[in-house]
């Protein structure tokens, strides 16, 4: 019975749309969503799960529309295209256009009308389930990512009683330019890639329930760059409203500069477009005439070695004095975010920096912190204690884990709030490096450039840890808690708050499929002060 029970689960892993679909989807009416103005037909990917794909929040932010803020959807116009027939949602759309990974490639890859979402729902939810709701933003730095890459099919047959959103959003400078100039939006708008993010919080609010969902229970739920959305939509004066819970994975505390500080980038980035005469407004308009693949070069070599004027390199958040008039660890540190329950996590070994140079790599990642602030950094992690850990530490405290304990113990005197250390590595590596729970968490998912993937195969010890982990996250979607409707196996997830427990997230070491490997530890004081430390540079890390 159990080998059966075994296979029966790997074989659920197993699904992929494209193979179910075959045999489930074709037209049924079972399987097309009414949103009052359109129909849209799913692909009954697992069992359990129907996925609804590409379909449009917003206005195409193309043309003249290109570094504006989203419009909202024109549902007429969707109405008047579909002219009555059933609009097909059973294959995944183009996804965002793609910056570089940095690591040597070319970005580029992707559409500018790509402002969709990817619903995930049980086979038999309607109108009336009003099923919670998490609504996932993607990682990549800002700069990179395909929704596609990070499937929640599997998630909803594991618990078919939430309903799942995942968000495409304007990357890179088409999402991200900034300049002085873009203050008038006679011009476009600053933070136009996290506008995106709200428009589509904001569809959520309004047409979700046609899926299944209820839009009063919405968790919202990122990694990297998606776990830094998730903390800007905290603070967000635009987010107010749009959500009643917040996941934060491996929190990517870049700095959000000023767009005076954005300006060498920008006017690089349009000289190597071809738009470099005029005013600034001049060279915007001429950009909204320049190709994709022109602006992909041209963002591309912004992060290059070709591109020395300033330290801030890439296209990213900034403050802009409407969505955001102050860094985010300030408005928490005030008090000033949404009082909502949130798990937030890091992992064990996670660092977004290489090298042996800790102050140099700290200028590059923070270009505004002073020499003097390094130093006093670095020495808060003393080589005698820290050894070869030193530069992973010191780096991945600033960069990522500390928002682990400065919005645990804000969120958790406020509201409440879990924190985890995830501490299994992916298959062959010998630490547990950023982004190694996606794996886990979406089928073996190995991320590569211009928005590829590939989907390893998992052991049965995998498959038994994801299904915990999925358990725990579901439960919090569901009630606010990630121990009601954990797995009897899992171990309980104590709150934060109380003397800073956190959970550790790992496989049973044994590769037991019965037995959990997960338990809990305490926040270690150092630690705690350490992050304190950091807390104290938001200023100069601006983050």
């Amino acid at each position: 019975m159990l080998l059966s029970a075994l296979l029966l689960t790997l074989a659920s892993y197993a699904f992929r749309s494209d193979l179910f679909a075959l045999g489930s989807s074709a037209s049924s009416s079972a399987f097309v969503v009414d949103t009052g103005y359109a129909k849209y037909l799913g692909n009954h990917s697992y069992p359990n799960a129907i996925a609804y794909l590409g379909i449009p929040y917003a206005e195409p932010p193309v043309g003249n529309r290109r570094f504006r803020a989203p419009l909202p959807l024109n549902t007429v116009r969707i109405t008047a295209g579909a002219k009555g027939a059933v609009i097909d949602a059973t294959e995944y759309p183009d996804f965002c256009v793609q910056g570089t990974t940095g690591n040597g490639d070319a970005g580029g890859a992707g559409s500018e009308d790509c402002l969709k979402v990817n619903i995930y729902t049980p086979v038999n939810a309607t109108k009336s389930s009003n099923l919670p709701v998490l609504v996932y933003i993607h990682g990549g730095g800002y700069v990179y990512g395909n929704p596609a890459n990070w499937p929640f099919d599997h998630w909803v047959n594991q618990s078919p009683n939430v309903v799942i959103v995942s968000v495409y959003y304007r990357l890179s400078s088409f999402g991200f330019l900034a300049a002085p100039a873009l203050r008038d939006t006679a011009n476009g708008d600053l933070n136009a890639g996290f506008l995106d993010q709200v428009q589509a919080l904001k569809w959520v609010q309004a047409h979700i329930g046609s899926f299944g969902g209820d839009p009063k229970r919405v968790t919202i739920n990122g990694q990297s760059a998606g776990g830094s959305s998730v903390e800007l939509h905290l603070v967000a004066h635009e987010s107010a409203g749009l959500f009643s819970q917040a996941i934060a994975q491996s929190v990517y505390r870049t700095p959000l500069p000023t767009p005076e500080q954005q300006e060498a980038l920008f006017s690089f980035y349009a000289n190597h477009a071809g738009c470099g005469e005029g005013t600034a407004a001049q060279q915007i308009s001429c950009l909204r005439n320049v190709s994709v693949s022109a602006l992909a070069m041209a963002q591309d070599a912004g992060s290059s070695a070709a591109f020395t004027a300033s330290g801030y390199n890439v296209f990213h958040p900034v403050i802009d004095d409407q969505l955001f008039s102050e860094f985010p660890t300030k408005s928490i540190l005030e008090g000033k975010f949404a009082k909502v329950p949130l798990i937030v996590g890091a992992t064990s070994n996670e660092t977004l920096s290489g090298g042996s140079d800790i102050v140099a790599a700290l200028h590059s990642f923070f270009p505004s912190l002073t020499t003097a602030s390094a130093n006093a950094l670095v020495a808060e992690y003393p080589l005698s204690e820290f050894g070869d850990l030193q530069f992973q530490d010191v780096t991945g405290d600033s960069e990522l884990k500390c928002a682990r304990s400065i919005l645990g113990k804000e969120f958790g005197a406020a509201a409440s709030s879990w924190t985890y250390r995830y501490n299994q590595p992916t298959p062959g590596a010998d630490e547990v490096f950023h982004a190694a729970e996606n794996w886990m968490m979406f089928r073996g998912t190995s991320t590569g450039t211009n928005g590829t993937t590939t989907f390893q195969t998992m052991s049965p010890s995998d498959i038994t840890f994801a299904q915990e982990l999925i358990a725990y996250w579901v439960s919090f979607v569901r009630v606010g808690n990630p121990n009601t409707f954990k797995l009897a196996r899992s171990p309980t997830w104590a709150a934060f708050i109380a003397n800073s427990a956190r959970i550790v997230l790992q496989e049973d070491p044994n590769g037991s499929t019965t037995v959990s490997g997960s338990f809990a530890e305490q926040e270690p004081a150092d630690e705690k002060n350490r992050c304190n430390f950091v807390a104290g540079l938001l200023g100069q890390q601006q983050n």
